[in-house]
């Protein structure tokens, strides 16, 4: 703070100077400090013999041992030395009184100890007291009341304020005289020399010493209620024993304990979790009955004691006996029958737990989770179902640490639990959606369950104890193997389930799923009657789709209205046939022949594979007169975008053979675009039938519109293999297309087709595009 004077006289004195350390000397004022440096004794026995004076002055840091001139501030105070008294060792205890403020104009020497050439700072005596001076006064006066009674330091010397003649200037020494404040706020204060200014200063010290007062009172007054309330608890708490005791309620307890230790002796469970439960039974029995720890130890202790540790179901596998059950369940999935019974004649024979474990992959509602049911009923085991759809959580799998309040096992232990048995068909639904977050990565902790070689002793957080699941049949469900992480991937053998064919879903539909919601309705046979026909109909008007699903949610719609008619006490039986089906259901929602239309030129339809199943595209392409601009919409991936540019640039390779301009890329703006633009699309599969498309459009010759393709498109015009043949293929046969394009390396993929299929519908395998060009154009 720059200093400021209000009047200096040019006379100057030369006396002894002391460095102070965190300590402050105001004029008109008493204070005692303790000296012991060579430099401060020399120095005060110079004063002493001479008038007593000595010049106060403090260390800018008071870490520093051995100061010089320039460590030291220069505005100080010429204080008396009233009493000196010897302390034990080399120490000093002086008594001043501060005389007036000084400051130094050159230090004349530095050893054996600080002599100074001073200048006396001639203050302000009379400030008018005018009302803004007053009331600066009575604030001071208030706060500092405030400040003596918030410290208990100060003694009862019956301090009642200042006379009111006193002089701000006066006032500001005294009060930070008094003040336990930071060494530099001190010098401030030293430093200013207007007394207004210098009052100011100080209250506003002061506020900020009453805040942090208010403070600590307020986090002293919490502290003392906790430890009282603490002291309270403890208190209440004995008395409640010693009741207990004397009602004979402290023998429930150990009565319970003595019970648990006789179920764990019957368990006959490994040495070291036998160790570890009893560990905590006898913590119990050392608490009292109503102590916190007492309900976790209880419940850790009941879990454990739940467990199937030595129970399993008794399996009874017979092969034949397995595919009648499969052959009731399900219809068609001849392939997937036929693997599950191998799996079942090598875990009959070998009867090793330790086989593959079986991921199912397939579109929602071709019965996925049908099937683990079904190979529960064939093995006569238990059935676990756990949904892993959403979840994000690694506790979920491997449950809260009994640290956390309301701390639980994961659900794979409680699924073990509450089914009774060790040995159950364990079903993860859903695998391809698991999340993750800061949480913890689910799939990482599935990785241990999964594996035969670590289950088997797989430790959940809350339980503490490894317990085997290596009996456990684990089966998974998913709707694609793109989004399972890969470790997990591998350890799990993959069995695709593709749709269903229109034939397939008419059987389904007839044996199991209007039986079955014929029952659910509260109806009988001779209440409703729907005809192939209608079921036909509604396959092909009122769904599009792999699975039967929403076949079932429109049949159950169908009983649903038959079941109104007959509560309302129309008599006789309800028959749904294909000519009155719109009376049940209202208009068609899909017309096959309308989507199939006319051939039209740049319009080429494609084949796409989906996680809900296949599907068909349309790619439409059309020719502009433009600058050579290339515009794709639909809402088309990376990959379809590059399929596209290749196929262009595929075209303008050969243009002359199409008979196409050859700087149509120059002149022609080409714009293709895929509907149903808010679907995103994306995949390789797109590249023939966007040559196809691009070429019909350039030259005017339309594409037969009961021909579908599918196969990615080279620079030089080969087609190459894609995935998901089977699916695609299906969604072909639904939209009543005639003639697949296929990639000539995919012929192995049509074994897996249904003969009903193969018999209906001309495929041709391509090589190249021109393969596809002779086949699809007019």
């Amino acid at each position: 703070m720059a200093e400021e004077l209000i009047k200096e006289e040019i006379k100057t004195e030369t006396m002894p100077l002391i460095a102070l350390r965190g300590i402050s000397v105001f004029p008109r004022t008493e204070i005692r400090f303790d000296i012991e440096r060579d430099k401060s004794v020399q120095a005060l026995e110079a004063a002493m013999n001479g008038n007593s004076l000595v010049f106060l002055a403090n260390q800018k840091d008071p870490a520093v041992d051995l100061p010089t001139a320039k460590d030291l501030y220069t505005v100080g105070t010429v204080a008396r030395i009233k009493r000196i008294l010897r302390l034990p060792g080399e120490q000093l205890r002086v008594l001043v009184a501060g005389q007036y403020r000084a400051r130094v104009k050159k230090m004349v020497r530095e050893t054996p100890y600080f002599v100074c050439e001073l200048q006396k700072i001639e203050e302000k005596e009379d400030v008018a007291l005018t009302p803004d001076v007053l009331a600066l006064i009575r604030t001071a006066s208030g706060l500092y009341s405030q400040y003596r009674a918030d410290h208990q330091r100060f003694p009862n010397d019956g301090f009642s304020g200042f006379e009111r003649d006193d002089q701000p200037g006066y006032i500001a020494d005294y009060i930070i005289s008094q003040m336990d404040v930071l060494p530099e706020d001190a010098q401030k204060v030293l430093m200013t020399l207007d007394p207004v200014k210098r009052l100011t200063l100080v209250v506003k010290f002061l506020v900020r010493e009453t805040e942090i007062a208010k403070y600590e009172d307020q986090l002293n007054t919490k502290l003392q209620n906790r430890l009282n309330k603490s002291q309270r608890e403890h208190y209440l708490m004995e008395q409640m024993r010693t009741i207990q005791e004397e009602l004979g309620q402290d023998d429930d307890i150990k009565s319970e304990a003595e019970e648990w230790k006789k179920q764990l002796k019957k368990l006959k469970l490994s040495p070291a979790v036998t160790e570890k439960v009893e560990k905590e039974i006898n913590r119990a029995m050392k608490l009292p009955p109503y102590a916190a720890d007492l309900s976790v130890i209880r419940s850790y202790v009941e879990w454990i004691l739940d467990l199937p540790w030595n129970s399993s179901t008794k399996e009874d596998i017979k092969l034949t006996d397995a595919q009648k059950i499969l052959d009731e369940d399900h219809y068609g999935l001849e392939k997937v029958k036929e693997r599950i019974v191998e799996y079942l004649a090598v875990l009959s024979l070998a009867g090793n737990e330790k086989g593959p474990i079986l991921c199912l992959v397939g579109p929602p509602g071709v019965g996925k989770t049908s099937i683990a049911r079904s190979i529960a009923r064939a093995t006569g085991r238990k059935f676990v179902h756990m949904s892993l759809g959403g979840v994000r959580d690694e506790a979920e799998i491997r449950g809260h640490r009994r640290t956390y309040i309301g701390a639980i096992p994961g659900r794979i232990m409680t699924a073990i639990r509450d089914c009774k048995s060790n040995n159950p068909v364990f079903l993860f639904d859903e695998v391809d959606k698991i999340g993750a977050d800061y949480k913890g990565d689910p799939a990482s902790a599935l990785l241990e369950v999964l594996d035969p070689e670590q289950n088997k002793e797989f430790v959940d957080h809350y339980l503490e104890v490894p317990f085997d699941l290596s009996n456990v049949m684990f089966i998974t469900t998913a709707n694609t193997t793109e989004t399972i992480p890969r470790p997990l991937l591998d350890r799990m053998e993959v069995l695709e389930i593709s749709g269903y064919t229109e034939e397939e879903k008419l059987n389904i539909a007839k044996k199991y799923l209007i039986p079955k919601q014929v029952k659910a309705h509260g109806l009988k046979s001779s209440d409703i009657s729907i005809t192939p026909g209608a079921v036909k109909a509604l396959i092909e008007n009122y769904t599009r789709e792999s699975g039967v699903r929403g076949l079932e949610k429109e049949i159950a719609n169908l009983c649903r209205k038959v079941t109104r008619k007959v509560v309302e006490g129309e008599e006789g039986r309800h028959s749904v046939t294909a000519s009155n089906l719109e009376d049940y259901l209202g208009k068609k929602r899909f017309h096959y022949d309308k989507l199939l239309g006319s051939n039209e030129v740049g319009v080429a339809t494609g084949l796409a594979w989906t996680i809900v199943g296949g599907e068909t595209l349309f790619v439409e392409t059309a020719a502009l007169p433009g600058s050579g601009h290339i515009v794709l919409t639909g809402q088309l991936g990376d990959v379809m975008q590059e399929s596209a540019r290749a196929a262009i640039s595929y075209v303008r390779s050969r243009s002359a053979d199409f008979g196409i301009e050859e700087d149509f890329y120059k002149n022609k703006d080409i714009h293709i675009h895929v509907p149903e633009g808010a679907t995103p699309k994306d995949g390789p599969s797109a590249g023939v039938t966007m040559c196809v498309s691009v070429i019909s459009a350039l030259t005017g010759r339309p594409v037969r519109k009961d021909v579908a393709m599918t196969g990615e498109i080279s620079l030089r015009g080969k087609i190459l293999p894609v995935g998901g043949i089977k699916e695609k293929v299906l969604a072909a046969h639904r939209m009543g297309i005639k003639t697949v394009l296929l990639p000539e390396e995919n012929k192995p993929d049509l074994d897996d087709l249904p003969k009903t299929v193969r018999d209906e519908l001309r495929f041709v395998l391509l090589k190249n595009a021109d393969d596809a060009l002779k086949e699809a154009l007019i």
